[in-house]
């Protein structure tokens, strides 16, 4: 297109061209706000990322930027995580400026473990959250009486989604690894406590629960009747399954699944997958995360 003409001329030209090609900037932002307004998918993660124990490379400073790029791949909106200790958690943070979360440690306060629930800050407003222990006697602090050497714990929350008006919980935990009977209990405890929930609002469910999928009894507890549905199983598409306890090493095919995304109500899945994401060798975690894409109250 040629700009011959008196320069006034060509001025003016110049000057309607910007503004429309403003005008035009304008509209395709404000079209995709509103796309982005309206999608009712929420991305769900669970992920033990391995408490602070190892030597390097394997230590949490290096595996720390890891994390960061495997959040920026799957960019969850809901992340429960397991075995953060209070730096690591304080790493997390640092690192996950979009998020907030909530949790407490095994022993209270910031002491021990964490099996806490990261959520996007501009998305999700916290109606309410607490915690109890895995034990007979579950509003106390700290206690454990199932035969587990290791103190177990659940943290939940109550959410709206601001992009959907959809309310929610999500509940996260780690279930012991050495006591099958600790196990048990832990599925039939969580699961009366769900059931106490108010009624007809969604629950999504994730842990570590050390525990393999569709073998054994806190499976088949959590996904029986008026129970969870297994979002892996219920997804209208998934990635290849392997086992979700790497150590550190290349999956394998047709392995335990030990780390689950439940869901209970009106949740529809579109998607989930175990993602072995490593980098030259080193991997986040002795874990492998799962992510789902669910739609809530749909």
């Amino acid at each position: 297109m040629s700009l011959s003409g008196p320069r006034p001329a060509r001025r003016r030209w110049f000057l309607s061209l910007l503004a429309a090609l403003a005008v035009a900037v304008s509209s395709v932002v404000v079209l995709t706000g509103q796309a982005a307004a309206g999608d009712a998918r929420v991305r769900v993660m669970t992920f033990n990322i391995r408490l602070d124990a190892d030597a390097p490379p394997k230590d949490w400073a290096s595996r720390l930027p890891l994390v960061k790029q495997l959040m920026r791949k799957h960019r969850p909106d809901l992340l429960g995580i397991q075995e953060g200790l209070w730096h690591q958690m304080r790493g997390l943070d640092g690192v996950l400026p979009a998020y907030d979360w909530v949790g407490m440690g095994r022993q209270g306060g910031t002491r021990d473990e964490f099996s806490a629930i990261f959520y996007r800050k501009d998305r999700f407003e916290v109606l309410d959250f607490d915690h109890f222990w895995l034990s007979d006697t579950p509003n106390v602090i700290g206690s454990a009486t199932w035969g587990n050497k290791i103190t177990r714990m659940v943290t939940w929350a109550k959410f709206r989604d601001r992009r959907t008006g959809s309310v929610f919980y999500h509940v996260n935990t780690h279930f012991d690894h050495q006591s099958e009977n600790a196990r048990v209990k832990s599925a039939q405890l969580v699961l009366e406590r769900a059931r106490a929930f108010e009624k007809d609002v969604p629950v999504i469910f994730t842990g570590d629960f050390n525990a393999a999928a569709k073998k054994t009894q806190p499976y088949a507890i959590l996904t029986g009747p008026d129970a969870f549905a297994d979002t892996w199983e219920t997804a209208r598409d998934h990635g290849p399954e392997i086992g979700t306890f790497g150590r550190w090493t290349t999956p394998v095919p047709g392995g335990d699944r030990i780390d689950w995304i439940l869901s209970r109500g009106r949740v529809t899945t579109d998607w989930s997958e175990i993602d072995p994401f490593q980098k030259d060798g080193l991997y986040p975690s002795d874990h492998y995360p799962v992510v789902a894409h669910v739609k809530i109250g749909k």
